[in-house]
């Protein structure tokens, strides 16, 4: 047998179940006794999909830009916990002196990575960076949207935020990567962080760090940290089960999972998700626009079929944005359980006969948009035989991510299928429904609200969740926000998958959030191996 690269070429197509099992285990006797381009014992590979386009906090976009963002550039709280609540990182706390008035005060001993205390200096310089409209940051809105009026350092580590009208997310708006005000004349040098590691270097699709000895919480127990990306399945698992990766999460589709956690090579660590997979709708479209061609696609869809078959009942069936577990989620609303009778019936009435009751022609076409992962592409295949099965013949094109997500917020589909992330605080509610964040033409990226919803019950209500202080009181709001939206189906909730992470059997402490980031790298590392 010959160590390193098997000779099998990847496999190009999805496999059954038993051929998956029956390929996992021949990787792993091929891999068994190699140790040819194995990680060190002090290092950790992270496996990614797709790179990363900044990890710069004040321009981060994708998901791995957040991920390792949040690595290098500590925030003054964070929601990467399993209560989703915001708790002070930077921060050690944060008062309000009036609906209108907070103090924050910096810990002591905060440092960034050069060893320069953190200070009330820097965070102003971040907060002012990003809010000035021509520095053209993803988190000018934050701050506008608070009515930030003045922002001011009091002393070295207190900082005092003046706001035009209360804002009840104003606390959660804080979760913002502080960056070091640099010294003249190094304003576009790579900005310095207080987080966990330093970015080392980055050539190509590969990024090296390395630990930040003045970490607040102590430096993470590995020499080094590194992330490289394997765009196909199979080669990242199988760099996973030969030992030249370490780690990967969310990225090993589901249908390997029971064959994954079997191989000795690899262990997994399963968390609860606060990750939103949902079925798009374009409330612009004249077929879409009848409330009841929309909850007739929902009775169509069997979630509990497809939790079970296709993600191995490693999720939990969506009523809504929010998941079961948050402090907001409200189970009293409309659902809709599989029940292709009463969709056709729903169909029917809205004045979509089918032309040949069980023939082949169908009530109609929708056009349905999903990116081009196989996975994806596999669930968007079950859904349309299930709506195909009710008379709706589906025009599936997968796409290329950036095209797709291009289309989509350009109006430019009829169905489309996506996933929200890191869902803690539940005005991201204005985001993804205000009448007011309709991505339009000229400005696509205007809000999340892509499927084009309006109304204005719960534009008034969205305010009104920004206004309220009480906790209790904004539960109520956002409850009867989740009403009005199972009822009115602008999007057609599927569900919270698992957050799954894949790791070589020596990797330990790592420990999985809701938001599904990395946070907890700082403290993983891996056990010496024994033997050869």
């Amino acid at each position: 047998m010959t160590c390193g690269k098997p000779s099998t070429p990847p496999l190009r197509q999805p496999l059954s179940s038993r051929r998956l099992r029956h390929s996992l285990a021949a990787f792993g006797v091929l891999l068994l006794g190699c140790h040819i381009g194995r990680v060190p014992d002090d290092e950790l590979v992270v496996l990614v999909e797709t790179p990363p386009a900044t990890i710069d906090p004040r321009y981060a976009v994708g998901a791995y830009d957040f991920k390792l963002s949040r690595l290098v550039y500590a925030a003054l709280i964070s929601v990467d916990n399993p209560e989703l609540r915001p708790t002070m990182l930077l921060a050690e706390s944060v008062v309000a002196l009036s609906p209108t008035e907070y103090i924050v005060t910096v810990r002591d001993g905060a440092r960034f990575s050069d060893g320069r205390p953190v200070t009330a200096d820097d965070v102003v310089y971040t907060i002012d960076f990003v809010r000035d409209p021509k520095n053209r940051s993803r988190l000018a809105g934050r701050f506008r949207d608070d009515g930030l009026q003045t922002i001011e350092a009091l002393d070295r580590r207190r900082v005092r935020f003046v706001l035009s009208h209360p804002h009840a997310p104003f606390v959660t708006d804080l979760d913002v990567g502080v960056l070091a005000r640099p010294r003249p004349g190094h304003e576009k040098d790579t900005p310095i962080g207080a987080g966990a590691f330093v970015l080392e270097s980055q050539v190509g699709e590969k990024w090296r760090f390395r630990p930040n000895p003045y970490y607040l919480y102590g430096a993470p127990p590995v020499r080094r940290l590194t992330v490289k990306v394997i765009r196909d399945d199979n080669s990242r698992l199988l760099a996973l089960v030969g030992g030249s990766g370490d780690f990967t999460q969310n990225t090993i589709s589901p249908l390997l999972l029971d064959a994954v956690e079997k191989n000795p090579q690899l262990q997994t660590v399963r968390g609860r998700s606060s990750i939103f997979t949902y079925l798009g709708l374009n409330m612009d479209d004249p077929l879409l626009r009848d409330v009841r061609v929309r909850r007739a696609i929902a009775y169509a869809i069997d979630r509990t079929g497809i939790i079970k078959s296709k993600l191995g009942g490693r999720a939990v069936q969506a009523t809504g944005m929010l998941p079961t577990f948050h402090w907001a989620y409200n189970p009293d609303v409309e659902t809709y359980p599989y029940d292709p009778a009463r969709a056709r019936a729903l169909l029917d009435q809205a004045g979509y006969p089918d032309p040949d009751g069980p023939g082949p022609r169908a009530r109609f076409t929708l056009v349905y948009k999903t990116s081009s992962n196989r996975f994806r592409v596999a669930l968007a295949q079950v859904l349309a035989a299930e709506l195909a099965d009710v008379g709706i013949d589906v025009d599936l094109r997968p796409l290329e991510f950036a095209t797709f997500f291009a289309d989509v917020k350009a109006g430019n589909f009829q169905l489309f299928s996506l996933q929200i992330t890191e869902i803690s605080e539940p005005d991201l509610y204005t985001t993804f429904f205000s009448s007011d964040r309709v991505p339009t033409r000229e400005d696509p990226d205007r809000g999340g609200n892509r499927a084009r919803y309006r109304n204005p019950e719960v534009d008034r209500l969205l305010a009104a969740g920004r206004r309220e202080l009480d906790l209790d009181g904004r539960r109520r709001i956002y409850g009867e926000i989740q009403k009005i939206l199972a009822r009115d189906v602008p999007v057609i909730p599927l569900w919270h998958e698992d957050n799954v992470a894949v790791l070589g059997k020596d990797v330990t402490g790592y420990e999985m959030v809701p938001t599904g980031q990395f946070v907890s790298l700082a403290r993983t590392h891996k056990v010496k191996a024994k033997g050869p």
